[in-house]
């Protein structure tokens, strides 16, 4: 069980799906953790030589903070190694939906909503990424347009339509 995220969807050998995109975001902020880190070391060992630490607020939350730090980076880092990257755009089965499809799908009530799958470190709903372990994205995989598939909620099964799959453009050569 991850600590911070729950235990998102694994392939076998314990890696995580995740975009270019995800990954380049997870190294990004991986680094600058690490260039915190080092600002943050810097101000304990001044804050450290002002004498008694039992008192000294400047001391207590460097430590703390780089304990924060160094939790995240650790977590960082245990991604960025188990990840699975998969270029969505060289998906060559574009028929079906697979990790980062987008999908349109028509809900009981008519309403159209279109989902892009994505890894977990990487959705938003406010952006309308899902995570590839939630359950839409779930019932999604492996359909194609005009199927309905099951979508299991907490209140129940719901049926949706899916409507159109695309992909980004494959990458040229």
């Amino acid at each position: 069980m991850d600590e911070e995220e729950g235990s998102p969807l694994r392939l076998p050998g314990g890696k995580f799906y995740m975009t270019p995109a995800g990954e380049a975001a997870l190294r990004a902020e991986y680094e600058a953790r690490k260039a915190e880190r080092h600002r943050v070391v810097e101000i304990v060992a001044w804050a450290a030589g002002n004498g008694d630490r039992s008192e000294n607020a400047d001391y207590k939350e460097g430590k703390r903070r780089l304990r924060e730090i160094d939790r995240r980076l650790h977590y960082l880092g245990q991604r960025l190694q188990q990840a699975e990257v998969v270029d969505p755009a060289a998906q060559l089965r574009r028929d079906r939906v697979f990790f980062g499809a987008t999908v349109t799908y028509l809900t009981e009530r008519d309403e159209e909503v279109t989902v892009t799958i994505v890894g977990v470190d990487e959705a938003s709903l406010a952006a309308g990424k899902i995570s590839i372990g939630a359950p839409t994205a779930l019932a999604l995989l492996g359909a194609r347009v005009g199927d309905e598939v099951t979508v299991r909620t907490p209140t129940g099964p719901v049926s949706i339509e899916v409507t159109a799959i695309r992909y980004p453009a494959m990458p040229a050569g």
